[in-house]
């Protein structure tokens, strides 16, 4: 596909920069034909919302900032549409304006605002190693030259921003809080588009910046397996429906994440880790609109995301059963479903690149990462739509309720459910054609060879995943995370230690107290060395020399202002305040007043504390012109 540019000058002082290629035109499509599905669910889904308004201009707004991430050109033109997409999107988390909601928005706005200010810190750092922040133009640039020191710290600061968005450990920690208290279709959307704003990002600094560095290939392969490996096992454990989904997406992009790694270590032969990165980017979209929009549907219905309290919703609802299972099945990487054919590129590429014992490794935990998905998939789908409830009558106003959603919201959820079938069973004419027009954007040379997708070693791996699923279903799930109830039912129990919650355990403790405290006592400690030391020079080098004329109290203002004040009170003393006489003396007064206010003044002119304020007020000045005005970086 031929590439397109666009700019518009003056706009932001460096001005906007916008491309349109293959794998922008596959995203910005996708972007359409998500929130299209998320806002036809959300007419039924919102109807009894108490602030419907808000929440469809937000979404609108959400999504031209998503549009503008997809089709950017540098890295500034993304910056400014990803805070865009951030604050807005924040107003989906806290939706509902509960305490649990608030508390969620609060913990992604934080994460929002810290990775945009490390992509910042980022871009000032590449912008003065090489004079231009365009995607391609940096491509060329450091093409041949061995890393630096400050590329490498630059790289740093950019991911921590891009990954915080895409749900990459160890700044997941929103994605699991933020989905349980969101609208459904806003869910489906953080999960399945907004992250892949943050893969974006990701993409472009491997296949840019550190296109064939081992180093950061290495890192990005870490950071990937630790993501897929923890989101999946924080899903099997997890009783929340919402919250499953969510530990299920963090696990997704650990394995988009690690296709990212092998795109950079195989770079000039990595097509698979590009073709099965694209594919599984657009896989997981349609995945979780298809799982997400189902929840929304379950609770609608039922009011409840607990697994105990929904279990049985589904066992006479077919058509929701079927669109929910195409889903699980897609993301469990079954054979004859798309997550297969995706999974299956991501796992050929490690094969590929070889290498020694760390690579098997990854491996391992690629197949257990995938295991666990066919698990936690399976709780799910078992639980709702195969078991019956605890409570009968509970169950018998399940099986009775047959218009549980309308025929608009079906639509929402089937389309995309049909397309997940679709999109499996033709690989080659579907799949391998879109996953093409995505070479020019993964700096791809060469096509790559034919994938046999239904070969024997293919087939084995899924096997093994399958079996791995098999039997941490059957032996984790079933026995370690189910008991019987005081009426003899099994019921989920939570056995996820409370001590292993990092937002709780580390990141607020950190952050928001010792951090904090620690700052403030150094903060002390130097203003009060600063202040000793003005003290010391006044007393020693810079001795107040003597006034010429030296008053008692006040000064020339207060006195004269102070004997005023005195004669109006002796003349009401001498005539209509005879019988209550004031006594004050007004000069005394108005000089311990001035004294007062000349203390004040000298203490806060001599404080760090309000260094530290101007400073901070020229830093938020300047932020607001480099962002605002005229200024070329």
């Amino acid at each position: 596909m031929r590439t397109m540019r666009f700019y518009l000058p003056g706009i932001c002082g460096y001005g906007l920069s916008f491309q349109l290629d293959g794998f922008r035109m596959v995203f910005a499509l996708l972007a359409v034909f998500a929130w299209t599905m998320a806002l036809v669910a959300s007419i039924e889904y919102m109807k009894h919302d108490k602030h419907p308004g808000r929440y469809y201009f937000f979404t609108i707004v959400t999504l031209l900032a998503t549009l503008g991430v997809f089709l950017s050109a540098d890295f500034f033109t993304a910056l400014i549409f990803f805070e865009i997409m951030s604050f807005t999107s924040y107003t989906w988390v806290a939706q509902t304006e509960k305490e649990a909601a608030l508390r969620a928005a609060d913990t992604y706005l934080a994460v929002a605002v810290i990775g945009g200010l490390a992509i910042l810190m980022g871009l000032f750092l590449l912008y003065h190693m090489y004079g231009t922040l365009d995607f391609e133009a940096l491509g060329r640039l450091v093409q041949g030259a061995q890393p630096t020191t400050m590329r490498y710290a630059a790289g740093v600061c950019i991911l921590i921003g891009f990954g915080a968005k895409a749900g990459m450990f160890p700044l997941h920690i929103w994605l699991p809080k933020a989905h349980p208290v969101a609208p459904a279709p806003a869910s489906a959307l953080l999960s399945g588009m907004l992250t892949k704003c943050g893969i974006f990002g990701a993409i472009i600094l491997a296949s840019r910046l550190f296109a064939g560095d081992e180093a950061w290939g290495i890192m990005i392969l870490v950071l990937g397996a630790c993501t897929m490996f923890i989101g999946a096992l924080l899903a099997v454990f997890a009783l929340d429906l919402k919250r499953t989904l969510a530990c299920s997406s963090v696990s997704q992009i650990g394995f988009i994440t690690t296709g990212v790694g092998m795109c950079d270590l195989l770079f000039g032969e990595h097509a698979l880790a590009a073709h099965g990165t694209m594919l599984h980017m657009i896989n997981h979209s349609l995945i979780k609109l298809v799982l997400f929009l189902s929840a929304g549907i379950i609770y609608m219905n039922t009011h409840e995301l607990d697994l105990n309290k929904i279990r049985g919703f589904g066992r006479r609802k077919p058509f929701l059963k079927g669109c929910f299972l195409a889903g699980a099945l897609a993301i469990g990487g079954i054979p004859l479903f798309s997550g297969y054919i995706s999974k299956s590129l991501l796992h050929e590429s490690i094969l590929e690149y070889g290498g020694g014992g760390w690579i098997k490794l990854l491996e391992i935990i690629f197949i257990v990462s995938g295991g666990m998905t066919v698990a936690y998939m399976t709780k799910l789908f078992v639980t709702v739509f195969v078991e019956k409830n605890a409570d009968a009558a509970l169950q018998e106003r399940y099986d009775t309720n047959r218009e549980y959603m309308k025929p608009f919201t079906a639509a929402a959820v089937g389309i995309p459910a049909a397309g997940l079938l679709l999109w499996g069973w033709m690989p080659h004419r579907l799949m391998d054609r879109v996953a093409e027009l995505g070479s020019g954007f993964f700096a791809l040379e060469e096509a790559g060879e034919a994938v046999h997708y239904f070969s024997g070693e293919n087939l084995i791996g899924a096997a093994y995943s399958i079996a791995i699923g098999a039997f941490v279903y059957l032996l984790v799930i079933r026995r370690l995370l189910m008991k019987k109830n005081e009426a003899g039912a099994k019921v989920l129990v939570d056995r996820w230690p409370v001590w292993l919650d990092l937002e709780n355990s580390v990141y607020r403790p950190i952050l928001l107290g010792f951090l904090p405290t620690l700052f403030g006592l150094l903060c002390r400690i130097f203003d009060s060395l600063l202040d000793g030391a003005v003290v010391l020079l006044r007393k020693t080098i810079y001795r107040d020399t003597p006034l010429p004329r030296y008053y008692s109290e006040g000064n020339a203002l207060t006195r004269a202002l102070g004997k005023v004040l005195n004669l109006w009170r002796d003349l009401a003393n001498h005539t209509w305040r005879r019988s209550h006489p004031v006594e004050k003396d007004y000069v005394h007064l108005l000089a311990i007043k001035s004294d007062e206010i000349a203390q004040s003044n000298l203490i806060i002119t001599r404080s760090v504390s309000f260094g530290l304020f101007l400073f901070g007020v020229g830093f938020c000045l300047m932020l607001f012109y480099v962002i605002a005005g005229d200024l070329h970086f």
